[in-house]
């Protein structure tokens, strides 16, 4: 094996412990509160169901073309098959020019969330040393998920089905302590108690549902890691749709039971209200443990979405649209250590800088139009140009998924706001502003040396 090429090493099994354990994260635990208080009523699960089924629409998108461009990446080469020759150059280098600043913050999303709930076990400090105490732990969460990624992908795939086995335990534990409190199906019976479906209600909807599609993102994170996987035509679509449902089934149940035992005003005014419930059912102690076990889940997100996003800046480097830098691969680990080492350090940056709400909307709004809705444009327009038989999964009822998850999308990019819309914007323009300099530049280059 040539030190850059990646090696086909990761199963379907740990595919899917990759895309879980980024989906739980520390976001269920850290908006489960927001998602309540936006909502105002036990129809709050309405928010729930309605990232899962986004998730499951857009991931036959993913699906179609993760399987027939199984390449690291994922979304770099989505783009730049989709859109042609000269549309796809520039949205594939758009999308790796907002992976420099979306990896990060995804990054200190998950770490800030850690360093949140950590504060459960710490003493009571004043507002300012609480604080820096915070940024600190943030911080030291993803210099040591760096550590921890700078090794071979076999060994790290065997790490993620053991943090996926935390995850997983961690879910099922609070859903049990829902369970045997006796209550767990009340919620569900009174989900719709004083539902009106109005204009009101539509715009509730759409701003909780960024909180919960932040929660359910990382279903696709195996396109990333596209040449690792094993038999990526089959394992691809597989590990999404196996993720998705695992984890909707468990944020769904996880959000009855806790709201089956802490009245809605409760839920909605605590920052750590798993926690919390724990310890109302089961004392200190159990709450103790239980935070602990979502700090774990909060690392665990943080080292699947750093390893899945490392692999962009590479596989857009090593294909000459990118800085020849990030196309270094480790020597003796085969692994692309420049850009893990990049990310990681404005990942550490970020997460001593930004607060927890605002990079949660962030990362949305700045996704949102580069790659979730141009993703599903370059899909329908590679179907017209090289027919349905040229793809290797096919979706059903196409193109129905696809224009419906475009109008999602579109609607969920309003939700997010005037301010982190423009944001969006200015990061696309600048995006846009810098691949020009560097086409102008690359071209005087050329004819100096002719």
């Amino acid at each position: 094996m040539s030190q850059d090429t990646l090696a086909r090493r990761i199963t379907l099994l740990q595919a899917t412990a990759i895309n879980s354990t980024e989906m739980v994260g520390i976001g269920p635990f850290v908006v489960l509160n927001g998602v309540a208080a936006v909502m105002q009523g036990p129809w709050f699960l309405y928010a729930w169901l309605a990232g899962a089924f986004l998730s499951f629409v857009d991931a036959m998108i993913w699906s179609e073309l993760g399987a027939t461009f199984p390449e690291a990446g994922g979304s770099y080469n989505f783009l730049k098959a989709g859109f042609g020759e000269k549309g796809g150059k520039l949205m594939s280098f758009l999308f790796t020019w907002q992976v420099l600043i979306l990896a990060p913050l995804v990054m200190a999303s998950a770490a800030i969330g850690f360093s949140q709930y950590a504060a459960y076990l710490l003493p009571k400090m004043t507002p300012f040393t609480a604080g820096l105490v915070q940024r600190l732990i943030s911080g030291s969460v993803v210099i040591l998920v760096v550590i921890l990624l700078y090794r071979k992908i076999e060994t790290i795939g065997k790490i993620s089905v053991a943090m996926w086995i935390g995850v997983l335990g961690t879910m099922a534990w609070v859903i049990g302590c829902g369970v045997a409190h006796g209550n767990f199906l009340e919620p569900i019976r009174h989900m719709n108690d004083n539902l009106v479906v109005n204009k009101a209600f539509a715009g509730a909807l759409g701003y909780a549902s960024v909180k919960t599609i932040y929660c359910y993102l990382g279903y696709y994170n195996v396109c990333h890691l596209g040449s690792e996987i094993k038999k990526p035509e089959v394992n691809i679509p597989r590990s999404m749709f196996i993720s998705i449902g695992i984890i909707a089934l468990l944020y769904f149940c996880m959000n009855v039971s806790v709201a089956s035992v802490l009245p809605l005003g409760r839920i909605q005014a605590s920052d750590y209200v798993v926690s919390e419930f724990t310890e109302y059912l089961l004392g200190t102690t159990a709450g103790i443990i239980v935070t602990v076990l979502i700090l774990w889940v909060a690392f665990a997100s943080v080292f699947s979405a750093t390893l899945g996003y490392s692999r962009v800046p590479y596989a857009a480097a090593k294909d000459g649209a990118f800085f020849k830098v990030f196309a270094r691969v480790h020597p003796t680990k085969h692994f692309p250590h420049v850009s893990l080492l990049f990310l990681g350090a404005l990942g550490f940056i970020f997460s001593m800088l930004f607060k927890m709400k605002d990079v949660i909307t962030a990362i949305l709004a700045m996704r949102i139009l580069v790659q979730f809705i141009a993703q599903g444009v370059g899909l329908l327009m590679l179907h017209r140009r090289k027919g349905r038989n040229f793809f290797k999964w096919h979706m059903p009822l196409f193109p129905l998924p696809v224009i419906l998850a475009i109008a999602i999308w579109i609607a969920i990019f309003y939700s997010t706001g005037v301010q982190f819309m423009e944001a969006g914007l200015v990061a696309t323009a600048s995006g846009v502003v810098v691949y020009v300099a560097k086409q102008y530049y690359q071209r005087s280059l050329a004819q100096k040396t002719l």
